[in-house]
């Protein structure tokens, strides 16, 4: 795998999710859900601590509560966008 400061924000959110799914990278796509990935919400904690500790932000308290609206758990590419929504806020 290339420097991690290369990659992006896809890709490091991907790797992150292949890691917790045990499948392989070439298997998760934008439009996957966690439940396709058979990540539970057990494994989608160790998501979150990841993606925080990756990404040097603070993902909302209530991430796992699809419902909160706050972070969007609803697809790979919904969490893309949230993490890159928390990036961009983190660095205004």
């Amino acid at each position: 795998m290339s420097d991690t400061a290369t990659l992006t924000v896809s890709d490091r959110l991907m790797h992150i999710l292949a890691e917790q799914a045990i499948v392989d990278r070439s298997e998760i796509s934008p439009s996957s859900t966690l439940e396709d990935l058979g990540i539970d919400s057990v494994a989608l904690v160790e998501v979150i601590f990841s993606i925080e500790e990756t990404f040097d932000i603070a993902v909302p308290f209530n991430a796992n509560e699809a419902e909160s609206g706050e972070f969007d758990i609803s697809s790979v590419g919904g969490m893309i966008k949230a993490v890159e929504d928390l990036i961009s806020s983190r660095n205004d």
